[in-house]
């Protein structure tokens, strides 16, 4: 009986590691960026990209406050200014950049009132302004020993 325990919680914690996955980091791949990414720069490179596109692309994860992106804005984003940059984003829409901010950035940034405190789950009392941990430096240099 224990045994069996054992083994489905072993069997558990393994399904749960299979489900792990990496997190999201600025990643350079061949052609376009994946499913949740945006693309922030394209360069040719036929020497890297043998297989379809010859186009170097460098991709950032979605769910910053600000984004600069090639092209237009990913959904979920507002356009707060664009120019053009073709040495940066190729011919692709005229070489277009666009600077992107999150529609709903209240999910991102912390509770100004809770000082820089994301509540939940640090909701506890904080300190009253002016109470640090270490003590308040002396009032008055004392002089140095004549020797």
């Amino acid at each position: 009986m224990i045994a069996a325990l054992w083994c489905s919680g072993l069997a558990g914690l393994i399904q749960a590691a299979d489900v792990v996955e990496e997190p999201k980091t600025i990643r350079k791949t061949c052609g376009v960026c994946p499913e949740g990414y945006a693309m922030t720069g394209v360069t040719p490179a036929p020497e890297l990209c043998k297989d379809g596109e010859p186009t170097l692309v460098q991709c950032v994860p979605l769910g910053g406050n600000m984004l600069s992106v090639c092209g237009t804005c990913p959904e979920g984003y507002v356009e707060v200014g664009r120019s053009n940059v073709p040495s940066r984003c190729g011919s692709a829409d005229g070489g277009l950049v666009s600077q992107c901010q999150l529609q709903n950035m209240g999910t991102s940034l912390p509770d100004p009132s809770q000082g820089g405190i994301r509540c939940p789950p640090d909701c506890g009392s904080a300190a009253a302004p002016g109470q640090g941990a270490a003590p308040p430096p002396p009032k008055f240099r004392p002089s140095p020993d004549v020797r």
